[in-house]
């Protein structure tokens, strides 16, 4: 058994993260950061949690790129092949929940 608390979580980087639990075939990570990572398409599921702070997140639907700011409590589903990418608003702590691999 495991309790984390979330909004005390410190990564030594941006987007460092513990790995919560690896499931088959998935691994569910808490990532802590202050910087945007970059436009990237997953080759499989992504699921993407706002556990503290506020972020941008960055997406293309229809060939547009659209944003969405994502809350705390908020989510957000990539399909596989869906470019998107992340642009916190200061400090904030996701959980990301995809394809064993994927980086």
């Amino acid at each position: 058994m495991k309790i984390i608390r979330s909004r005390e979580f410190v990564a030594n980087r941006a987007w460092g993260a513990e790995l919560v639990a690896t499931i088959p075939n998935a691994t569910v990570r808490l990532h802590w950061t202050d910087q945007p990572y970059h436009w990237h398409v997953n080759d499989g599921e992504e699921v993407f949690v706002v556990m503290d702070g506020e972020v941008d997140m960055h997406y293309r639907q229809d060939g547009l790129a659209q944003v969405v700011t994502l809350l705390a409590g908020d989510l957000f589903f990539a399909d596989s092949g869906d470019a998107h990418y992340a642009c916190p608003r200061g400090v904030a702590r996701v959980l990301v929940i995809e394809r064993a691999g994927s980086e």
